[in-house]
């Protein structure tokens, strides 16, 4: 559960996970025109498709902030699955590990998945939400790699010949699904904040 939370030129990233906060620090760099720190915060473990289920923790964080907000949300999906585990990866990886995931599609010809991330803005109570998606298409593979890092040691990106986990830190967050959905914020934001952020409106995507 990651939130930022724009307060001026800062946004507080909220998250207990370190590896991700320090992720999102490496992808961003300095192509972010806001100052970002870490704070924590509880919300409801929402139900639905990805979409629906970004915009209402962004609702619900920033009811409980009073300000704007963005909030992460990634799926992992498997095609042979429908779809499945998706917003749900993080109960199924919780339980399963690496190693059960990669069991899950045992039965199934079609190991391919797609990692998907969507980061979720709104400016503040009963303000619309913008959404912000990224995706990498790829191969459930038997875990290779360091296990630190949730499923990665499953994924196999296209194009490549090792897992999420076995690559270099900089070439995953180029390639990531977190990496484009940041790179489509950071644009967003620093368009904005290149024009008139305090005028600029955010409207609700579809």
């Amino acid at each position: 559960r990651v939130i930022f939370i724009m307060a001026g030129r800062t946004v507080v990233f909220v998250t207990g996970n370190a590896k991700k906060l320090e992720e999102v620090v490496q992808i961003l760099g300095n192509k972010f025109p806001y100052k970002l720190v870490s704070e924590k915060i509880d919300l409801p473990e929402y139900q639905g498709e990805p979409d629906e289920i970004s915009i209402q923790k962004c609702k619900e964080a920033a009811q409980q902030i009073d300000g704007p907000v963005i909030v992460e949300d990634t799926c992992l999906c498997f095609r042979a699955l429908g779809g499945l585990p998706g917003p749900y990866i993080k109960w199924f990886l919780d339980k399963l590990k690496p190693e059960g995931l990669y069991k899950l599609l045992a039965g199934f010809e079609d190991k391919s998945a797609w990692a998907l991330c969507t980061f979720a803005f709104c400016a503040g109570k009963d303000e619309p939400v913008q959404l912000f998606r990224g995706k990498t298409e790829g191969q459930i593979v038997e875990p290779r790699g360091p296990k630190d890092f949730g499923w990665d040691p499953c994924f196999q990106p296209n194009g490549f010949e090792k897992t999420y986990a076995e690559l270099p830190k900089e070439v995953k967050n180029s390639i990531s699904h977190r990496y484009r959905a940041l790179a489509a914020m950071s644009e967003h934001f620093s368009q904005a904040n290149s024009t008139s952020p305090e005028s600029k409106k955010i409207k609700e995507e579809d």
